[in-house]
Parts: structure tokens; C-alpha cells; sequence
């Protein structure tokens, strides 16, 4: 081979110039020129320098690895899916490995392409660049090999690239005549419609005329025939729709006109008939309902119900509510029949649902109360009936805690109530559940009727209930049946031994003497009762006590009534409703189901409910839970009413309402001179128009039957340097009585002062504005005589009122119709100005006359 220069090596191996000279530079080799001569022995050291560069310095070795790497990056844009540009860098690597001694065939290049988010890299293994032994042939054929790869690589790329970019120029022609064929149809649609329209109104024109004639020559001919025979002939046959909403579905295809036509329009015919008259609906409309529960009803959208609503001057979106005046008045408006349901109709339906007289009824076991005034033994009787009619296993703190318990005799069942007082036999008698079938009235023989005595003959006569008495304490040397007898007399409750129609039972609690004639009399009212009760169907009954245990959640005591309570039932009372997850009898067993008058503790209940609530079970979930939270909510609002009433606050409104004349006053005070001083002070602030009532009043801390005094009497309860205790303090928040704290006097006499204050009516006064002197009357063919005055005191302004004067005599009393200064209308005119003003309905105005300018204020009074 002969001399070279450095550019021409480059371009027989393939390696730039810039690289090749570094390479000569490391070998040793002082070549800095591209057009220097490299001659064979510097190739030689060259060659040298690049095998030992690959790892490879023994020459004797049989078998010898030259490994050639070459990398090009080149960039090319094409056309995404989203139609814009991409640009794709393309990285070309080439490797070559050369094994001497050894023919190895060139591969064909590889491109393996990996497709990242917006790059795509080809890698090409292929005959790289080889420093090709320039002692022989076979590295300048080995480079020209590569050579022509690259080449054909870089058309390869060269055509591809102008394959996409005419697929490109092919899309987007395609895409502008779609976008004009998409234009011309929709002009040639528009121009359809038009033409369809201007025929329909011509058409429209020419029946109006067809119709005019026909009535002129026919006065007395049907309009409507004539019309329908000209349609027969002439007009097209069109779908019944509403004049507004005619025309062509958006984006439809116009229909061909020609010679297939009628047959379209005979095709296109509507298969129902028009409604010879509106549907009217019974619409059902409660208190509250949205707008899309009331479009629902009456079978319109809701846009139908918003519009009427605009149209009545309420702006409402689909999910607001309406109360039942302003719903009543859109059904109406729409041509519905509005029906409003009561508040109460969702209990009364819930009533309905259970029919007993379909039910087979039974004798059921009577349910008893024992009431009696305190210390007269009633607990040590109910103890000792506990003690000898159920078994020793079931003795003990059960019955306490249920409240409730069976006793089995050779005559039957009884079952016992163990109610706390009277208070929660009035609460159960007040829903009208018949919870209790026999009253046992206990009276202390040695100390015969007393207060709590007679007031439960009240309540037990108030029920209906039949009443068992039972003298108890016989065993005492001081017992007198009598007295007992001739007291409970004056009360018309007369034994059966003086001619009446009351069982009288002496008992003992302490011995036990008399307590199986009791139950036996017990049984005998019973059987003249004739209870009976269904034993099948849905149970209902009453709560008897609940409470919140720790472990069990909300636990229930149900006295079941009617039917029968299983487990698993939805049950629902008063404001609490869940499914039936356990059930417990008095002794703590767990029992499957339970009967009439058979008292069970019930776990699962969302709550806990108010004793004497009732009892229901339903048919599912949700029509327990609608019932639920239409009590919540009624309880709710009757507890904000109540708040109200006995306000410091609210007593102006009270009495604008006519309902208060009155401050009621409930007083507790630290000592006695303190309490006294207070009411001698407030009493001295009465007046004829407003009064002071002292409901209590009182020395110590303002306990929690203070707080019940003053909610019975909507009184308001000042403490003087004293406080509530817990529960007064709850009570009095749950039930809204304002409850007040003082420690100077004087601060209890302002606030009371000022409250009696705000009871008094304002009082009217009438103050001087301005006064006008009338000096000329001119005569105004619009207003009538207009008087020319001059303002000597004050301000005449426009529209309050006046009176005329003359001679210090009211002559009228009335209002101006114009003020004017010069020939503008003005609204007040000052001192020394000059004025003209017409009197309204009056025309007797004079010279000399006064004009007085004068406004009515209220003044606010006080005591």
C-alpha cells in the first residue's frame, strides 16, 4: 500500500479526521495535518496501538478480538393521532467484534425498535467502523461493506420518511373534502328547512283564507269539516306536535322531495291518536316536596314545573323544596288536581296497615299496675308476691331491672308492672295504649286516703281502668278497715261489702296474710274484662322503661299488646326504629318470640325511646325510617316553640300577639330578707297596664322542681347570689326556660323594669315641622288654587302632613299635592323662602291663611 494522507485514511476506513488523528496522536504518531503522509510503518504502529486499545498485545495469539463501536443520532418528524407533528429521534448503533484467523460472514444490519413516550431509538448492530489492516484486503473490503450498510440504511430512512409525509398530505386532502362535503349538505339542509317552512306557512295562510271563506258562505257549516276535507286533498299529513317544536331532529338527513313523496309521507304517518282531551292527575301533595317529586307526580318534566313557577314570580331549581301553598298553586296553574295530605297522614298509615278485626283474637293474660302513696307498702307487697310465685333461680335483681314479671297461678298468668309513680302511667295513658288492664290501689290501713292516693284514683278513672284495693298493713294493732272504707267513699270508690262495685282485699305484706285472695281478685276482674288480644301478625305493644348498657347498646322494655313480636322484625317506637337482633324474658333467657301481654327486653334499636312510647312493627326498613324521621323532625319543631315561650326576650311579641300581659317571675334568693326585699321591690313596679306575678319565691338553690314550676307557668327564674344544681341546669337548657343570675338588686329591678317597659305601648306625639304664611292664592287650571307662601319657621316638606289656619282656627287637616319653588318640583322648602303650594282636596285657601307643616313620632314609654 502506498503513502497516503491522513484525510484519504479517514475516507478508506471510515473514521472521521478529527478521531483519526486523535487515534495517531495516541499512538505515537506526530501527525497534526489532515493532508500529512502516513506511511505504512506508521500504519503498522497504528494498527498496533488499536489492538492493544481492545485488550488484545500478544501477536502470536491464534485467535485475536477487535471490537469496533459506532453511534449517530438523527431526528425525524412525523404525524401523530392527534394530528400535530412528533418528532422521533432515531439512534443508530453500530458494533463489530473481529475475530482474526477466523472468516466470519457480515451480518445484516438489525434495527430492534424501542418505543419510548416520545422518542423512538433503532439500534442497528451491524459492521461498525473497522480499522482495517492496511496491509491487506480484506479491511478495505470489510469498510466498504459498512459503507454501503449505512447508505442503504440512510435511503432506507430517506424513503420512509417520504412514504409518511405523503400518507400525511393524503389524510389531510381526504379530511378538507370531507369538511366540504360536510358544508355543502348542511347548506342544502338549511335551504330545505327554509323552503319546508315558507311552504308550511303559505299553507297555513291559505287555510286561514280557505276558512274565512268557507264561514262567510256557510255562516252556519263547521269550520272544523271543512277543514278536514281541504286536509284530506291538499294538506300533508304531519305528526301532532306542538307548534314550538317542529322541525328536524339536529344533524337528520332531509327527506328527498319528488316523485316518493306521498309514499314518505304516507310511511311517515304516526301510528297513535291525538288526545281528544287533556289528562288531568290527582296529585297527593304534603307539606314539603321538591320540584322534581311534584313534576313526577303529575307525569310533566321538570322544566314544565319551573317555568309555571317563574310565571308566579319564585325562582326554584329542580332539588328545592315548596311548601304546600305555593305546590297547590302550580298543580292548579298546570291543570292537575291538587290534593293536600295532613301532616299526620304518614301515622294514620301506618294505623291502617294493621287490622285487628281480621285477626282471630284469644284470651290473654291481664297486665296489672299496683299504685299507692309512698310508705304504704307498696314495694314490700310487690316483694313479697316476687318471693312466693316465682322461683328461687329467678328471684333476685332480674324483675328490678325489667320491670316487669310474670306470676304463674292455678288460674292463669298475671303479669305485673313495676312503673315508677304516677307520672309514667300518665305518659302511657296519654297515647291511648291500653297498657295496663287493672289498677291495685294500696292504702295503709293505720293511715288510710292521702294526696297520692286520691290523685291515682284520678288517673286510674281518667283511663277507665277498674281498680282493686288493697288494705295493706292489717297485722298492725292500729288498722282500721273502716276508716279506710268510709274515706276512699267520699271518693266513689264503694266496696262491694257496702253495696258497690270495688274489691276490697286485706292484706298483710309482712306475713303474706291476704295475697292469694288479692291475685285471685286480680283474676276475677280480669275474666269480668274478657281480655283478648290477637296472637298472630305483626306485634304491637309499649315501652315500658329503656336505658343505654355499655355492652348492649340501646336495650328496650316492650310489654307486647297485640300480635306477635319475632326475631329479626323491623320494630319501630316513637322516634327509634331497628331490626330485632335478641330478645330477653324476665328471668334473662333469650326466647324466639313473644305474645301478648308478655314483657321481653329488646336489643337492637337505633335508640333509646320514651317510656310509654309505642311499639310497631313494620313491613320494611324504609318505611320505618320515613315514620322515624317524621317524628324527629315534629319533635324537634314542638321543642323550638316551646323555647320561645317564656323568652325575657320575646315578651314584646307576646304582647303584640295579645298572648302576655304579665311578667311571671319565679324568685330564690340566699336568705329570706334578700327574697323579700325583691318581691316588695319588683310587686312596686305593677301598673295598670302591666303587671308583675311572683309564681314562687323562695330561699336555697334552684332545684329541678323549680325549673318544672316555672315551665308550667312560663315563668322566668331570677336566682339572687344562688345557683342550679346539674340537673336543673340540663332541664332548663333542654326546655328553654331562661334562668337568671344576680348578685345586686338594683340589676334585678332594671331588667324586670325594662321588660315591663317593652309591654307599654308607644306613644304618639305630634311635632311642629314648619310653619308657611299664605301671602297670594293663584288659580292653576290642573291643581286649582295654589297658594303663594312664605316659610317663616322651620321647613315645609313634602308629604307629611298639614293643617290650614286662619285666625289661629284649624280650618282642614290634610296632605300637599305640590310644592313647588318657581316651576320645580321640590321636596322641602326652608325658612325664608318663598313657595307655591296646592292643597290637596282643598280649594278654600286664603290670603292671610297659615299653613302648618307638622310629623307624628312614636315615643317609647316607660315605667
Amino acid at each position: 500500500m502506498s503513502t497516503v494522507t491522513v484525510k484519504q485514511l479517514s475516507e478508506i476506513v471510515g473514521t472521521p479526521v478529527e478521531r483519526l488523528l486523535e487515534q495517531l496522536k495516541e499512538a505515537g504518531i506526530a501527525v497534526h495535518d489532515p493532508d500529512q503522509q502516513v506511511s505504512d510503518s506508521q500504519k503498522m504502529q497504528l494498527l498496533e496501538h488499536l489492538r492493544h486499545s481492545h485488550g488484545s498485545s500478544d501477536e502470536s495469539a491464534a485467535k485475536q478480538r477487535i471490537t469496533l463501536k459506532r453511534r449517530s443520532t438523527t431526528e425525524l418528524k412525523v404525524g401523530s393521532s392527534t394530528g400535530r407533528a412528533k418528532t422521533i429521534s432515531v439512534e443508530v448503533r453500530k458494533k463489530r467484534t473481529i475475530v482474526r484467523d477466523e472468516e466470519q460472514p457480515t451480518p445484516e444490519p438489525e434495527v430492534v425498535v424501542v418505543p419510548p413516550v416520545e422518542t423512538v431509538e433503532v439500534v442497528a448492530e451491524a459492521a461498525a467502523e473497522p480499522v482495517a489492516d492496511v496491509m491487506t484486503n480484506k479491511s478495505a473490503i470489510l469498510a466498504k461493506q459498512f459503507e454501503a450498510d449505512r447508505r442503504r440504511l440512510e435511503d432506507a430512512r430517506k424513503q420512509a420518511d417520504e412514504g409518511r409525509l405523503a400518507e400525511d398530505r393524503a389524510r389531510q386532502e381526504q379530511e378538507e373534502l370531507k369538511r366540504v362535503e360536510a358544508e355543502r349538505r348542511e347548506a342544502e339542509e338549511r335551504a330545505k328547512r327554509e323552503a319546508e317552512e315558507a311552504e308550511l306557512r303559505r299553507e297555513k295562510e291559505q287555510v286561514k283564507v280557505d276558512e274565512a271563506k268557507v264561514e262567510k258562505a256557510k255562516p252556519k257549516a263547521k269550520p272544523a269539516k271543512a277543514r278536514g276535507e281541504r286536509e284530506n286533498h291538499s294538506a300533508r299529513k304531519e305528526l301532532h306536535v306542538a307548534s314550538d317544536k317542529r322541525g328536524r331532529r339536529k344533524g337528520g338527513k332531509a327527506a328527498p322531495r319528488g316523485r316518493g313523496a306521498s309514499s314518505n309521507d304516507a310511511n311517515s304517518k304516526h301510528g297513535f291518536a291525538k288526545p281528544t282531551a287533556p289528562i288531568v292527575h290527582e296529585v297527593a301533595v304534603p307539606e314539603v316536596i321538591t320540584v322534581a317529586d311534584l313534576a313526577q307526580r303529575m307525569a310533566v318534566k321538570a322544566s314544565e314545573v319551573i317555568k309555571a313557577l317563574m310565571g308566579m314570580g319564585v325562582m326554584a331549581t329542580i332539588n328545592q323544596s315548596l311548601d304546600q301553598d305555593t305546590a297547590i298553586l302550580v298543580v292548579e296553574e298546570l291543570g292537575h288536581i291538587p290534593k293536600a295530605t295532613g301532616a299526620n297522614d304518614v301515622e294514620t298509615h301506618l294505623e291502617a296497615q294493621i287490622d285487628d278485626d281480621q285477626r282471630e283474637q284469644a284470651a290473654r293474660p291481664p297486665v296489672v299496675t299496683i299504685m299507692g302513696h309512698v310508705d304504704h307498702g307498696k314495694t314490700s307487697l310487690l316483694d313479697y308476691i316476687r318471693r312466693t310465685k316465682v322461683a328461687a333461680g329467678e328471684a333476685g335483681g332480674i324483675t328490678q331491672h325489667i320491670g316487669a314479671y310474670h306470676v304463674e297461678t292455678p288460674r292463669g298468668s298475671v303479669t305485673f308492672l313495676d312503673t315508677p309513680g304516677h307520672a309514667a302511667f300518665t305518659a302511657m295513658r296519654a297515647r291511648g295504649a291500653q297498657a295496663t288492664d287493672v289498677v291495685v290501689l294500696v292504702v295503709a290501713a293505720d293511715d288510710g286516703v292521702m294526696p297520692q292516693t286520691i290523685e291515682a284514683i284520678q288517673h286510674a278513672r281518667a283511663a277507665g281502668v277498674p281498680i282493686v284495693v288493697a288494705v295493706n298493713k292489717i297485722d298492725k294493732p292500729e288498722a282500721d278497715l273502716d276508716r279506710v272504707r268510709t274515706e276512699l267513699s267520699a271518693h266513689e270508690v264503694i266496696s262491694e261489702a257496702w253495696g258497690g262495685d270495688t274489691q276490697f282485699v286485706p292484706v298483710s305484706a309482712k306475713t303474706g296474710e291476704g295475697v292469694d285472695n288479692l291475685i285471685e281478685a286480680i283474676q276475677l276482674q280480669a275474666e269480668l274484662l274478657e281480655l283478648k288480644a290477637p296472637f298472630d301478625g305483626p306485634a304491637s305493644g309499649v315501652v315500658i322503661e329503656s336505658s343505654l348498657d355499655k355492652g348492649r347498646g340501646p336495650v328496650a322494655t316492650v310489654l307486647v299488646q297485640k300480635g306477635r313480636l319475632n326475631r329479626g322484625d323491623i320494630l319501630l317506637s316513637g322516634q327509634e326504629f331497628g331490626r330485632v337482633r335478641a330478645m330477653l324474658d324476665e328471668s334473662g333467657r333469650e326466647v324466639p318470640s313473644a305474645g301478648p301481654s308478655t314483657p321481653v327486653v329488646v336489643l337492637g334499636l337505633s335508640g333509646t325511646p320514651n317510656a310509654g312510647d309505642d311499639a310497631l312493627v313494620v313491613a320494611d326498613d324504609r318505611k320505618a325510617r320515613e315514620v322515624a324521621e317524621f317524628r324527629h323532625v315534629k319533635v324537634r319543631e314542638a321543642k323550638l316553640a316551646n323555647q320561645q315561650a317564656a323568652k325575657l326576650e320575646n315578651l314584646f311579641n307576646h304582647m303584640q300577639e295579645g298572648g302576655v300581659q304579665t311578667v311571671n317571675l319565679l324568685l330564690k334568693a340566699d336568705v329570706q330578707g334578700s327574697a323579700e326585699a325583691l318581691r316588695d321591690s319588683l310587686q312596686k313596679l305593677s301598673t295598670d297596664e302591666v303587671k308583675v306575678k311572683i309564681v314562687s319565691s323562695g330561699v336555697g338553690g334552684i332545684a329541678e322542681s323549680d325549673v318544672n314550676l316555672a315551665l308550667a307557668s312560663q315563668a322566668i327564674i331570677i336566682g339572687f347570689n344562688v345557683r342550679a344544681d346539674v340537673a336543673a341546669r340540663r332541664l332548663s337548657t333542654d326546655k328553654g326556660v331562661d334562668l337568671r343570675y344576680y348578685s345586686v338588686i338594683y340589676e334585678v329591678i332594671d331588667d324586670v323594669r325594662q321588660a315591663l317597659s317593652g309591654l307599654l305601648s308607644p306613644e304618639m306625639r305630634e311635632q311642629i315641622v314648619g310653619l308657611a304664611q299664605v301671602r297670594d292664592v293663584f288659580r292653576s287650571s290642573r291643581m286649582g288654587p295654589v297658594a303663594g307662601c312664605l316659610v317663616i319657621e322651620g321647613m315645609v316638606r313634602r308629604g307629611n302632613p298639614i293643617r290650614v289656619l286662619r285666625d289661629n282656627v284649624v280650618v282642614y287637616e290634610g296632605e300637599l299635592e305640590s310644592l313647588r319653588r318657581f316651576k320645580d318640583d321640590v321636596n322641602e322648602v326652608r325658612v325664608g323662602t318663598e313657595c307655591g303650594i296646592a292643597v290637596k282636596n282643598y280649594n278654600d285657601v286664603r290670603p292671610g291663611d297659615q299653613i302648618e307643616v307638622f310629623e307624628k313620632i312614636e315615643v317609647e314609654r316607660s315605667l
